[in-house]
């Protein structure tokens, strides 16, 4: 079985490709490698020149004019002469309904002339979709990605990446994508509740961390507790970056001797990761119900991670020991939390410990790949 793995946002279908060779699948990713995060692809289809600084006058020049990135057209190029060239699969996976991010109209010309290729195709719910975020818009409470926009309009730039996938075009492109595919498979439960009852999802399949890769580390703390929060940019608003930086505000001034805060912004994965490695709390995300790919990686590493763990999540996973922190949009919350796990280290050892044995039990990569093997081969072609 030969399969390709089209798109990357967080190391899932890396993860995924080295679970599928323990089985002895051949898959190949074809991906952008994520701007700034430059996550390894064996095609990769990232813009090399027209993102060179040499070339920022002319990129800047042309999108102010037609609200369009040349480096786009670059990818676009890449994609074209790989789609020339390359073999049929057997599976052909997308990570999202628009995971180059090429002009639309050429995305859509590649991605069917690659499905035409395929025996079978299939589509992840793990990340910005017309259907995900629709749910999200329509269904506010608790709370979502889409709260601090709700709550304050005036940070629609923000959320820009998102409100494209609610555009005729998107919406339009994204219901053609689902009649011509095989199944959808959602990742995790932020992403199979908007998918419930369609008649192209499949059961969720937990994202796959490479537990060999990753080792357990759990510093000393000799010189104090680490806490780390490494921001995203782009995600700031949707992550919820606020509520941490305004509670990391409180927790130095409180505990000035007993924490070392280390905040980054916008590092490359393997810088990240680094950072990642010296902390014992990591600072992830606010408006989840379940976690996304760095907080399971950090979680593997055997870091007491704030992130999403919801009612919901425990009750899928049948929970009997803390494994993470649930993260509330609440900075008073926060810094409470934050100051109880300070003050009692043997209960942030316990939850570390937690953590990687339930990483080991519901996430391991040689597993997961055995379930998406078995989804695909079960799955009737459309």
């Amino acid at each position: 079985m030969k399969v390709l793995l089209g798109g990357e946002y967080s190391r899932l279908h890396n993860s995924l490709k080295e679970g599928l060779a323990r089985h002895g699948v051949e898959a190949h990713i074809l991906a952008t490698g994520d701007a700034f995060k430059r996550y390894p692809a064996d095609f990769s289809v990232r813009p090399r020149y027209l993102t060179r600084p040499a070339w920022r006058w002319l990129r800047q020049g042309f999108h102010r004019m037609t609200g369009k990135d040349l480096a786009a057209w670059e990818t676009a190029y890449y994609l074209h002469k790989f789609e020339k060239y390359a073999p049929s699969y057997d599976i052909l996976q997308w990570i999202n309904p628009y995971p180059f991010e090429t002009p639309l109209r050429f995305e859509k010309k590649f991605m069917k002339k690659m499905m035409q290729k395929a025996g079978k195709t299939f589509l992840l719910a793990c990340g910005d979709d017309a259907r995900v975020n629709d749910y999200y818009l329509k269904n506010p409470e608790p709370y979502n990605i889409f709260t601090p926009f709700r709550e304050n309009p005036a940070l629609k730039k923000y959320f820009r990446y998102s409100l494209k996938y609610l555009k005729p075009a998107f919406r339009q492109w994204q219901q053609e994508l689902e009649s011509m595919i095989s199944g959808i498979i959602p990742t995790d439960l932020d992403y199979a509740v908007p998918y419930r009852g369609h008649p192209k999802a499949l059961p969720m399949i937990p994202n796959p961390v490479n537990t060999d890769k990753i080792v357990y580390h759990w510093p000393s703390m000799e010189k104090g507790i680490i806490i780390f929060h490494g921001i995203n940019s782009g995600n700031y608003w949707r992550k919820g970056n606020a509520f941490f930086t305004r509670a990391l505000e409180i927790i130095r001034e409180k505990y000035k001797d007993k924490v070392q805060i280390i905040e980054t912004r916008d590092l490359a994965y393997e810088a990240y990761i680094r950072h990642l490695s010296r902390a014992h709390i990591v600072l992830d995300q606010i408006y989840a119900w379940d976690q996304g790919y760095n907080a399971l990686e950090a979680m593997a590493m055997g870091k007491v991670v704030f992130t999403g763990a919801e009612d919901v999540f425990r009750e899928y996973y049948g929970l009997t020991e803390e494994v993470n922190i649930n993260a509330l949009p609440d900075v008073d919350d926060l810094a409470g939390k934050l100051s109880e796990l300070i003050e009692n280290p043997r209960r942030l050892e316990n939850i570390s410990r937690a953590a990687r044995r339930f990483i080991e039990r519901e996430h391991h990569y040689e597993e997961i790949a055995g379930r998406y093997l078995e989804a695909w081969k079960k799955t009737a072609n459309v």
